[in-house]
């Protein structure tokens, strides 16, 4: 779930008369130690980000005006709205201490991955039979100076295929709007190998393989596994049955609805 959060307070001259000024900035200081202190009082797999989007113009101007961009993350959905009701009084608490004013702004929230267990072991079928990404002595030797280039710690590239993980130990962090698509439509995801192995997300790492021969067997090894699932779903209907069942199973009574309000999306300004 991503809001920016901003204050609104009254300018004023920040030596000659600061007692009349309302800092926006103050606000939006207290809000984010508030924030940090709630970080002990949240589940293991809560995540919450920030940047600061307006903090003033000159030192010697109380700022009237400060925001906050916040992305706060949970395993679960209900546990984004729990830290997101936590989040709000934060800031309503930063606002009163400072006099100033605050608003919030919705810029998107998703749902968590409905799995489909029925249909990722059809995915997984396919996969080991398009069979493991098989990579050059060049293809190698570029992974592995480009992990040494970045600083991080050289452990190859690993295009083999993995048994299939209904859950994990320690699951990756990340968010995508596929979620939402899973409460609607049974979905199946897969994972393909498109750069070295502990590539930091993000990266030019990602970025540079990409580019090369390495994110395109990626690549081609995801379509075709996508696409030979595609045949096996069209070819027989007692597998689409079952995925569906499994799919209205897990969803239960659960009706999706998009978490941003009613009206046009608001565009977030980034510069």
């Amino acid at each position: 779930m991503s809001y920016t959060v901003l204050f609104k307070g009254k300018s004023a001259h920040a030596a000659a008369d600061p007692w009349n000024g309302k800092s926006a900035l103050d606000a939006a200081e207290l809000f984010n130690i508030g924030m940090n202190f709630m970080r002990e009082h949240v589940k293991p797999s809560v995540r919450i980000h920030y940047v600061y989007k307006q903090a003033g113009n000159v030192p010697n101007v109380i700022p009237d005006v400060a925001s906050v961009w916040l992305w706060i993350r949970d395993s679960k959905r209900s546990g984004v709205a729990e830290v997101e009701e936590r989040m709000k009084e934060v800031a309503k608490g930063a606002a009163q201490m400072t006099r100033t004013q605050v608003e919030f702004q919705m810029e998107n929230g998703l749902y968590e991955l409905l799995v489909n267990e029925t249909g990722a072991k059809a995915l997984h079928k396919n996969m080991q039979l398009v069979g493991p990404i098989v990579y050059t002595e060049q293809e190698k030797a570029f992974a592995d100076k480009i992990m040494k280039e970045y600083g991080n710690e050289v452990l190859g590239i690993d295009g083999s295929v993995k048994p299939l993980e209904t859950k994990r130990e320690d699951p990756p962090g990340g968010s995508t709007d596929v979620g939402d698509v899973s409460y609607i439509v049974p979905e199946i995801t897969l994972n393909a190998t498109t750069a070295p192995y502990k590539s930091p997300w993000h990266s030019w790492v990602v970025v540079a393989c990409g580019g090369m021969s390495i994110g395109h067997k990626g690549m081609l090894f995801a379509a075709k596994s996508l696409g030979t699932t595609m045949v096996d779903l069209f070819e027989n209907e007692s597998l689409r049955k079952e995925i569906r069942a499994e799919f209205e199973k897990k969803k239960g009574n659960e009706v999706w609805k998009a978490m941003l309000p009613d009206g046009p999306p608001p565009v977030p300004k980034i510069n």
